[in-house]
């Protein structure tokens, strides 16, 4: 039995990736700053919060990582910790960018100086390659963050490229474009629209106020993409793939879909706020999978108008 050891477990990806791999016959382990006092509320959506082993761990400080790996044992690392939030970076840049490049810098560290056959998953993200001019973004697309999140995910995706080729461990990444599903939380502008479109189908709300609905995302289904985090740690060699599905939607049709999803009409509800503008926006996000597809054989089944419609079918069991 391999035992997974999965940093940041209580967030969407984490808890979809814990559940694959218990269907895999994994031993999981999950960590969190304060595992006492956690709710792991997505766990316990899922039903598998009493099947994994949850320690608490903070990235930041070394004898911490240290202590898990070596009390843990894992044959592999996810990591999937850190501040998540794209707009929040903007107010919080300082524990964005440490919880990132820290964090991983430190269980690169702990795996080099253990000397550990494990291998290592990180967590990196299409922000990095900031505004392409609508272009496909793959591996060798150059990196131009635009954010304080992505400037934190850009550097430690070069603190596991640097371990890899320095020091021969098993490290990659993946560069995930958007992934979404109703484990998100709220602040995300994906699960504010489905919960909105949902409150004022059944007169619960009046309006939903966005910003910038010109923007276009290369938007997937949360739990295919932890396939792809898996097979990564499966192959031979570590290297680095982009995980998208490959089209692109506007923020618009995005809405769109979501409220005829229940029926409305969203130009009838759907109001622009200034105050939602970040400092700097990406226009366009497109992803090109085929590096993923030809060498891990992973492909996205599921497209942004299904993704809407998964979404809006489970909030509104939870919400009802």
């Amino acid at each position: 039995m391999k035992t997974a050891l999965i940093c940041g477990v209580s967030g969407q990806d984490g808890a979809y990736l814990a559940d694959l791999l218990l269907k895999k016959g994994y031993s999981v382990c999950g960590t969190s700053r304060d595992a006492q006092m956690s709710s792991f509320r997505n766990l316990s959506s899922l039903g598998i919060r009493e099947k994994i082993k949850l320690e608490s761990m903070s990235l930041t400080d070394f004898r911490s990582v240290l202590q898990i790996l070596t009390k843990i044992q894992p044959d592999e690392v996810y990591n999937l910790a850190g501040q998540s939030s794209v707009g929040l970076s903007f107010e919080q840049p300082v524990e964005t960018l440490e919880s990132m490049a820290i964090g991983t810098l430190n269980l690169l560290e702990a795996i080099r100086f253990t000397k550990a056959k494990i291998k290592l998953y990180n967590a990196s993200s299409s922000e990095c390659f900031g505004d392409t001019k609508g272009l496909p973004a793959d591996e060798n697309t150059p990196f131009h963050p635009r954010s304080p999140y992505a400037v934190a995910k850009a550097t430690a995706f070069w603190e596991v490229a640097n371990y890899r080729e320095a020091y021969g461990l098993f490290a990659c990444s993946g560069i995930l474009f958007n992934h979404e599903s109703p484990l998100r939380p709220e602040r995300f502008v994906t699960q504010k629209i489905i919960k909105a479109a949902i409150n004022i189908a059944a007169g619960k709300q009046q309006k939903l106020y966005l910003g910038d609905i010109s923007i276009q995302r290369d938007w997937g289904w949360a739990a295919e993409y932890v396939e792809a985090m898996y097979l990564m740690l499966q192959q031979q060699e570590p290297d680095d793939y982009v995980i998208a599905t490959g089209e692109t939607y506007s923020l618009e049709k995005f809405v769109e879909v979501a409220f005829s999803c229940v029926g409305l009409n969203w130009q009838n509800y759907v109001e622009s706020d200034s105050n939602l503008l970040r400092p700097t926006d990406i226009a366009v996000g497109r992803g090109n999978p085929t590096k993923a597809e030809q060498k891990l054989g992973w492909k996205a089944q599921y497209k942004m108008p299904d993704v809407v419609r998964m979404m809006v079918v489970r909030n509104e069991k939870v919400i009802t």
